[in-house]
């Protein structure tokens, strides 16, 4: 709009308060998630798929569907005797399978097989059985649970203990059976959110 001298006149605004660009609010301890979260993304991990197949809902009724996941969370907890530990998200499919099917197994990725991490990872996927469909496996003798033929190591687990740890379930199983189908490979790692392969 022009005033009578031909110059812009600024139409008035009422008076207000500048917000600024909202603070990550933290927990009682004073870091917030995304603090953590970005701390956390810094320790690469190794990648594994974590496997089991559902039991029967019958006594001698027919087995279930394998389920898969890919996990970063997992590592040895004792030497003597043999346990690991993963931890699954309260709630999760894994997570209640395995609270009623105590025997599960995994396969320690190579960096060959991103695919399979990522397709392992995805939400809202299409049924597990057909993600299996093409993958080289053969099935644990003890678990019952696929394994990667491919992988740089297979491990067939009995769960221990299941310990609630805020958002997520901690299982302590012990090792049954250890294999190395392909221990020369180089591993598949997780950094900063992404899958990496080591130089």
């Amino acid at each position: 709009m022009c005033g009578a001298r031909g110059e812009t006149s600024v139409p008035r605004v009422p008076n207000t308060t500048l917000v600024p660009n909202p603070v990550p609010t933290p927990h009682p301890e004073g870091v917030s998630n995304d603090e953590f979260r970005a701390a956390m993304s810094r320790l690469a991990a190794g990648v594994c798929l974590i496997t089991a197949h559902e039991p029967p809902l019958t006594g001698d009724g027919p087995r279930g569907e394998d389920v898969g996941m890919t996990a970063t969370a997992f590592l040895s907890v004792s030497l003597d005797p043999p346990l690991v530990l993963v931890s699954l998200r309260e709630g999760s499919r894994m997570d209640d399978l395995l609270e009623e099917q105590p025997l599960w197994a995994v396969s320690v990725l190579a960096d060959s097989q991103v695919q399979i991490a990522g397709r392992f990872s995805m939400k809202n996927r299409i049924s597990d059985r057909l993600l299996f469909q093409d993958l080289p496996h053969v099935r644990g003798e003890v678990s019952g649970a696929l394994l990667l033929t491919d992988a740089l190591a297979t491990l067939e687990c009995r769960t221990e203990s299941r310990v609630r740890a805020g958002d997520h379930t901690l299982v302590v199983a012990r090792v049954l059976t250890s294999t190395l189908p392909n221990p020369d490979a180089p591993p598949l790692t997780y950094f900063r959110g992404r899958y990496r392969h080591l130089a």
